[in-house]
């Protein structure tokens, strides 16, 4: 099972995104594990390639099974793992392979297009305590299917 960490990193009143031009969907920086790493050691790799800013001690703020359904025959599957930070290091890229980073004012989070599944967990980030553990399923087009959840403290 294919395994992705993502980071959000929270300033004041904002949240850093990655906007992404396929979808124009908002993420939060981050990809695929590598053989043998640790959660927090991809966290901080995947965080540092994308954003070009240093992170140690991530805190773990959720874990999701996210399944892509097509019918009834799951298609696509993996474990994502949310961390947080509040502090980083070096000079912040504008824009990535991946797409373009921006500073969102916690304010707008609401407009952004972003997955069902993703809003959930930063809703949980900005508003709620110890770690979201959970299942979403999508369609292949990211269309919720289904979500449960429920908070560990």
């Amino acid at each position: 099972m294919l395994q992705v960490t993502n980071c959000f990193y929270t300033q004041g009143n904002q949240v850093l995104m990655l906007n992404k031009p396929r979808r124009g969907w908002w993420f939060a920086p981050g990809g695929k594990m590598e053989d043998g790493e640790s959660i927090s050691d991809a966290c901080c790799r995947e965080f540092l390639e994308e954003t070009g800013l240093t992170i140690t001690k991530p805190t773990l703020s959720s874990v999701f099974t996210v399944v892509i359904k097509q019918a009834d025959q799951v298609v696509e599957e993996w474990m994502l793992y949310s961390f947080t930070i509040s502090d980083a290091t070096g000079e912040e890229l504008s824009e990535n392979h991946e797409g373009k980073l921006r500073w969102i004012k916690l304010s707008e989070i609401n407009e952004l297009l972003m997955a069902e599944g993703d809003k959930i967990i930063l809703d949980h980030i900005l508003h709620g305590s110890g770690v979201l553990i959970g299942k979403v399923t999508y369609t292949e087009d990211y269309d919720l299917i289904d979500i449960h959840y429920s908070s560990e403290h």
